[in-house]
């Protein structure tokens, strides 16, 4: 896989040939968006207006490991500025992440284990191009990502949710030959008409969820359902890079400044370290850190136990052990280790449009209706065991804090301190190149949003005053604060 990235912070002089390189290498409408960054500056026209500019860098997402790429495969570049070592582990760990795993015992003794119960066979089968997963589209369609947490009332001593008694911790709607499946899922849809000031409606969907067809007994009667879309994978290490300090800082959970923001912190259980740690993963922060994410992943979704996670999904009276081991672990450390590097050293696509005028007076928008508030622009980041991913300005558009976001979207599921209606600020980066990698635009936890103006409008709770705030614009200026979230 060829990578295409930037070096360097600072200006964008046209006479270093480096970057001219790069610029080369890029599609002629981002050629002559980086030009026009360079030209514009503070000219006046005839009529004496004063065009609005970019800031300094502003396109670079994600620092030095940005990458300049549009394609269907924009997320998919290792960072640039990544060694030469971990360029070779970057490209074991991208093949552990593509290729699917298959039933134990097989021939490939590193890639065998798959299951009993799994949702994916690869973990790009919920990654997709590592873009983003989604809603079925029909019943009985095989799970394109979005996945089913289950729980019953109460946690155990590390404070994690208490799993469904016949169904585990995750509905699996795929198995091994020779078991049965778990179930059968199905999403259907009530409309909710919601009407703009200037009398525009726009036409929602809410989502519920039913199970059928269950072969291993009855749920719990009183079963909590959350559901969890997969997200993109960009820039997960610079979120890990960013120090806790910095997170804490835009905490405000008993709003003392009465802005009506209240970002909380999610502690949760650490599994390596055996002791409480900050959450910034998932979409309550249910995971402190990418390494244990990832093991969470191959453990509920596709079947693979790690050291983290050493304890196969099994369903009731089947001994797992003689049916689908691959191994004590089923992925070792080393690999484990690879695809964590995979993940986090992916590249940030770098923004398109960003001196277009429309998108400046977008971005003026989204600040002065308040967005900036939870989706925080700039953040910084700290020592890292991935030199290429400290010390870098990024501009992910998240606090990766927790916000009550209202009943509407409310799953009433606790996760550890995050409460049933809370969820995590999603970096909104790379939103724009969605539909080019992952085909559709579907956001939200459960991707019941169609588009960015759904998702918009099903914000509640905290973030009711700023929704309000964008359907009290124009109807031109909601246009282009949704074209600045589109070059982000």
């Amino acid at each position: 896989m060829d990578k295409i990235g930037i070096l360097g912070q600072g200006d964008f002089p046209i006479e270093n040939e480096i970057r001219m390189r790069h610029i080369a290498a890029l599609p002629k409408y981002l050629i002559w968006s980086t030009l026009l960054s360079i030209s514009i500056g503070c000219q006046n026209d005839d009529n004496g207006y004063l065009p609005l500019t970019q800031d300094e860098n502003e396109e670079l997402s994600g620092g030095e490991t940005t990458v300049f790429d549009a394609s269907p495969n924009a997320f998919g570049f290792q960072a640039p500025n990544l060694d030469d070592v971990n360029g070779l582990h970057f490209f074991t760990g991208n093949s552990l992440f593509n290729q699917n795993w298959v039933t134990a015992p097989a021939s490939t003794t590193a890639r065998d284990g798959l299951g009993p119960l799994f949702n994916a066979r690869s973990c790009s089968g919920c990654h997709f191009k590592d873009g983003r997963g989604r809603p079925p589209k029909f019943d009985g369609e095989k799970s394109f990502g979005l996945l089913f947490r289950l729980s019953v009332p109460g946690t155990d001593s590390f404070g994690r949710n208490l799993p469904d008694p016949n169904y585990g911790g995750q509905f699996q709607d795929d198995v091994i030959q020779g078991l049965a499946v778990e179930g059968s899922l199905r999403v259907e849809y009530e409309p909710m008409v919601v009407t703009y000031p200037d009398g525009t409606s726009v036409r929602l969907q809410k989502p519920s969820y039913s199970f059928y067809d269950l072969n291993y007994g009855p749920m719990a009667s009183h079963l909590q359902v959350s559901p969890r879309v997969a997200n993109q994978m960009i820039g997960l290490g610079l979120l890990d890079a960013v120090p806790e300090s910095t997170l804490l800082s835009y905490a405000d959970e008993n709003d003392l400044d009465s802005d009506g923001i209240s970002g909380k912190p999610n502690y949760v259980y650490d599994v390596v370290s055996q002791s409480t740690k900050l959450g910034r993963f998932g979409w309550k922060s249910n995971q402190p850190n990418l390494k244990q994410q990832i093991a969470g992943a191959f453990s509920g979704d596709l079947g693979i136990t790690t050291s983290l996670f050493p304890e196969e999904n099994c369903p009731p009276g089947i001994d797992c052990a003689t049916v689908a081991n691959g191994g004590d672990p089923e992925i070792t450390d080393e690999n484990l280790d690879k695809v964590v590097l995979y993940s986090a050293t992916l590249g940030v696509p770098v923004r398109r449009n960003f001196d277009d005028q429309d998108v400046l007076e977008g971005k003026q928008l989204f600040e002065r209706t308040n967005c900036t508030a939870c989706h925080i622009p700039v953040l910084q980041t700290g020592p890292y065991p991935i030199k290429a991913l400290e010390n870098q300005t990024i501009r992910p558009y998240t606090d990766l804090l927790l916000h009550d976001m209202g009943s509407d979207l409310a799953d009433n599921t606790p996760d550890f301190e995050a409460d049933g209606d809370e969820w995590r600020t999603p970096p909104l980066w790379g939103i724009g190149l969605l539909e080019t990698v992952s085909g559709h635009t579907n956001l939200l936890h459960d991707g019941r949003a169609r588009n960015i103006e759904e998702a918009i409008l099903w914000h509640g709770g905290e973030a009711t005053k700023a929704k309000e705030a964008y359907m009290e614009l124009p109807a031109t200026d909601r246009t282009k604060l949704i074209d600045f979230i589109k070059s982000l």
